[in-house]
C-alpha cells in the first residue's frame, strides 16, 4: 500500500513539473495537435519553418573547376544559378626562417581572387581581394573608404617624417666621426641576453 502511495505522489510530481516546463503563452495540448502560441501570431513554429524549407528552390552550381598543386598552390572557379561568380588562386609564400624551430621555414598561404553577386536592390556587387599574412584586403566600389587627409594634417605628417629622416641622417653622419675619434669603440653584440664586446 505504501508503495502505491509513493508511486502516485511521484507521478503527480512529474506531471506538475512537466506543466511548468511549457513556455509561457503556450497551451498544454495533446500529442498530435499543433502547438500554437496564445495571442501572438509572429512567433514562427518549427513545423512552419520546415514547410518553408521544402518550398525553397535549390540554387544549382553551374560551374566548379579546381586545380590543386603539390606545392600548396591552387586555382578555383565557381558559378551558381543565381549569378554568383567567384574565382580564387592561392599559393604558399615563404616568409623566412622560423625563429622557434631551427632549420625550418615560415610560410603563409596567400589567396587572391574576386567574387560578384547581385544585391537585393539589384546592384551588381564585385569584390577583388587578397588575403595574406597581413590580413584580408578587399577592394570594391560599394565598400566604404576613409575620407581624404586634410591639407593641414598632411602638412603635419610631412613635417614629422622629415624630422625623422633628418634625425636618421644625422645619426649616420655622427657614427663614423665617433669611430674615428675612438678607434677602440666596438659596437656591442647582443648574444643570448648577454652583451659582448
Amino acid at each position: 500500500m505504501k508503495v502505491l502511495v509513493i508511486l502516485a505522489i511521484s507521478l503527480m510530481g512529474v506531471s506538475v513539473a512537466q506543466r511548468r516546463l511549457v513556455p509561457q503563452g503556450f497551451q498544454q495540448i495533446d500529442e498530435g495537435e499543433d502547438q500554437k502560441p496564445q495571442g501572438t501570431n509572429d512567433v514562427p513554429q518549427q513545423e512552419d519553418r520546415s514547410h518553408h524549407r521544402e518550398l525553397t528552390t535549390p540554387i544549382p552550381i553551374l560551374r566548379f573547376d579546381k586545380e590543386q598543386g603539390n606545392d600548396g598552390s591552387y586555382k578555383a572557379l565557381w558559378e551558381t544559378g543565381n549569378n554568383i561568380v567567384a574565382h580564387e588562386e592561392g599559393f604558399l609564400k615563404t616568409l623566412g626562417p622560423d625563429p622557434d624551430e631551427e632549420g625550418s621555414v615560415l610560410a603563409a598561404q596567400v589567396q587572391q581572387g574576386s567574387y560578384s553577386y547581385t544585391a537585393p536592390d539589384g546592384q551588381l556587387i564585385k569584390v577583388d581581394y587578397i588575403a595574406d599574412e597581413k590580413g584580408f584586403h578587399p577592394i570594391g566600389d560599394h565598400l566604404p573608404t576613409p575620407p581624404p587627409v586634410s591639407p593641414e594634417v598632411q602638412k603635419g605628417l610631412d613635417l614629422i617624417f622629415a624630422g625623422i629622416k633628418a634625425q636618421q641622417e644625422a645619426d649616420e653622419r655622427e657614427k663614423p666621426q665617433e669611430q674615428q675619434q675612438n678607434p677602440n669603440l666596438i659596437e656591442p653584440e647582443y648574444n643570448n641576453g648577454q652583451y659582448r664586446q
